[in-house]
């Protein structure tokens, strides 16, 4: 199996995701001590969606977000460019679709809502995956970003990172199918921009109005922006 590099190449990316595909998500709630649950929740409320909208959950993976966000009633598509990610949520009994971020295979303006949970970080490109994003929501419509940020209280930051970096690969040994992928998962949280530093790309890729909410302490933050009318 593989593990991806901070030059996130698209293909290397997406074999590292199909090499962990069958356990990830029990992964992410082992090594997220259970809270990737709330987080999910927190994304839902955050974007609001109706029981008349249409929802682009984009990383998707196996549509474990997807099926939060569907609890709204909106309908809700799951895209993601792993397609054996897509294969292990087959069975949920949403709408599937293998899209690259940098080129979604959907009409501009075509949905009222976009969201991307702990996926964005692994998009070559921030900005441009944002931009494509606003191009596929209509004007005044929403977006989301969940994704793993930066402790804002120093000591606790201290600790967080080290956590990162030294116990990750040591947990996901334990119940991964692919344990190298996440020493790239503690290098690619470690280079991550900071809140504030992600609202600024998030502005600069055409989205106004960005906000965040602190999870954690800031070891998750919350974006949320609108499409200009």
């Amino acid at each position: 199996m593989s593990r991806a590099g901070l030059d996130k190449d698209p293909q290397a990316v997406a074999a590292m995701f199909d090499g962990v595909a069958k356990r990830y998500d029990l992964t992410n709630t082992v090594m997220s001590f259970g809270q990737d649950r709330r987080w999910r929740q927190i994304t839902r409320q955050a974007l609001d969606p109706k029981p008349t909208e249409r929802v682009l959950d984009l990383a998707a993976g196996s549509g474990v977000s997807t099926a939060e966000l569907a609890r709204s009633g909106a309908w809700c598509v799951a895209a993601d460019f792993s397609l054996g990610m897509l294969s292990v949520g087959r069975d949920r009994g949403l709408p599937m679709v293998a899209a690259d971020a940098l080129h979604l295979p959907f009409a501009d303006a075509s949905f009222d809502a976009a969201t991307i949970s702990f996926g964005l970080r692994n998009v070559v490109d921030t900005v441009a995956g944002l931009r494509e994003m606003a191009r596929v929501v209509r004007p005044g419509g929403r977006l989301v970003v969940c994704e793993f940020s930066t402790p804002t209280w120093e000591p606790f930051r201290t600790v967080y990172m080290n956590y990162v970096m030294r116990a990750l690969p040591p947990i996901a040994r334990a119940v991964s199918s692919n344990p190298d992928a996440y020493v790239y998962l503690a290098e690619s949280i470690r280079s991550w921009p900071d809140q504030q530093a992600l609202s600024t790309k998030i502005a600069e890729a055409g989205w106004s109005k960005v906000a965040w909410r602190d999870l954690m302490g800031g070891a998750v933050a919350v974006h949320r922006a609108f499409k200009p009318e």
